[in-house]
């Protein structure tokens, strides 16, 4: 029995995919539910399971593009055909064994794994062309000069842009042809959030499963900045700008693909417990390859955090049709002064990158200034101006 796999679709308005990867090769014996695939469309990898058990025979080549609803592959299922493929994996192996064991000896095969040498560029002076540990060791006296040792292997590899890089690619110019992009600095002192964190975390990790870390506090106090700056939670539509009287937050997750942006919807009712399972939620999905168009499309305002890859600093790029993105960076013991001393403070660069077409300079720096105070004196603004609410407001 043939069974015929299909290109699922990736979201709605996907007419076209392509075939960024082939996890098996045509012929192979595949297992039910075995990843076999990966497709891309232009806004998310899709990864294509087998549905049956038996031998694949791959009906489009890598780099192919493909309708929505074609035939991918046939799985053949019947007896006779996973017989036949068993029968033939054997007498493969047997002849793969024969011909290594004739031509490579076990101290010539050590040597070559070591060095990473191809076995092509070996010429066997041995009975019947068989490689000997001196014709490895003359190689490898050859791959150095004056001293010195070179590299003797050189290579590159050629790959396609998949359309999903194509696509960003084609958005990262457009938002420099046709915004008006600006980035404004800032820095804040994260010892009262440390200090927050290191006393409930491990609490708050035992009461809700999640970490209390530090993209909550942030959320919020972007939230509570949108609030009082309308316009940096805005986006121009042709003629009009739209206000947006909500706050669907956009988070940078890294993931296997690169980085993806999915969004917490109306993140202004959620509080620091709803936002960190909202993130925790979204980045176990990108992780294993189960968000959706859905999860990543939509939102108001970006935060992304380079912190985490090691970035002191940057000029986050706008993540179109939203008009502003707050980049986070990392945390660095820095010498400040405070009250005409000088204190050792844990310090984090902010960066607000903005659409001055619609955001003015005054909202670009007042929205920033109103994160960095947030994030200061997170139980005044954050929580209810009382450290007695702490436990209310983590719902301890």
């Amino acid at each position: 029995m043939i069974t015929k796999v299909k290109v699922p679709s990736p979201g709605e308005s996907i007419t076209e995919v392509e075939i960024s990867t082939w996890f098996v090769k045509d012929g192979d014996y595949v297992s039910k539910g075995q990843r076999i695939a990966e497709i891309d469309s232009d806004k998310a990898t899709l990864e294509i399971s087998a549905e049956e058990n038996g031998v694949i025979s791959l009906m489009v080549k890598k780099g192919e593009k493909i309708r929505v609803g074609d035939v991918l592959c046939h799985i053949d299922t019947s007896k006779k055909c996973i017989k036949e493929f068993h029968n033939k994996e054997k007498k493969n192996k047997k002849e793969f064994h024969s011909v290594n064991a004739k031509i490579l000896s076990p101290a010539s095969k050590k040597i070559l794994k070591e060095k990473n040498i191809p076995i092509e560029s070996v010429q066997g002076t041995g009975k019947n062309g068989r490689i000997t540990k001196s014709d490895c060791v003359f190689l490898e006296k050859k791959t150095y000069s004056v001293g010195r040792p070179i590299t003797m292997y050189r290579s590159k590899t050629i790959t396609p842009l998949s359309p999903l890089r194509k696509k960003l690619s084609e958005r990262l110019v457009s938002i420099k042809n046709e915004t008006a992009t600006l980035t404004t600095f800032n820095e804040v002192d994260m010892q009262e959030v440390f200090l927050i964190r290191r006393k409930y975390k491990e609490i708050f990790k035992e009461k809700h499963g999640v970490h209390l870390g530090f993209m909550s506090f942030f959320t919020i106090s972007c939230i509570r900045a949108l609030q009082m700056y309308p316009d940096v939670n805005s986006m121009i539509s042709g003629e009009e700008k739209i206000n947006f009287e909500y706050c669907d937050i956009s988070i940078a997750i890294s993931g296997p693909k690169g980085l993806m942006v999915p969004v917490i919807r109306n993140a202004e009712h959620l509080s620091f417990r709803g936002i960190e399972q909202e993130i925790n939620k979204l980045s176990t999905k990108i992780q294993n390859g189960t968000i959706s168009i859905d999860e990543m499309t939509g939102g108001t305002f970006t935060i992304t955090n380079g912190g985490v890859f090691g970035s002191m600093l940057s000029t986050p790029i706008i993540n179109p049709p939203q008009s502003a993105i707050l980049g986070m960076h990392k945390i660095m013991e820095r010498p400040v002064v405070i009250d005409g001393s000088i204190k050792i403070r844990p310090i984090m660069y902010l960066a607000l990158s903005y659409d001055h077409r619609i955001i003015d300079g005054r909202e670009s720096v007042g929205f920033l200034k109103t994160v960095k105070e947030s994030i200061e004196n997170p139980i005044k603004f954050l929580m209810e101006g009382s450290e007695k609410n702490i436990h209310k407001i983590l719902e301890l």
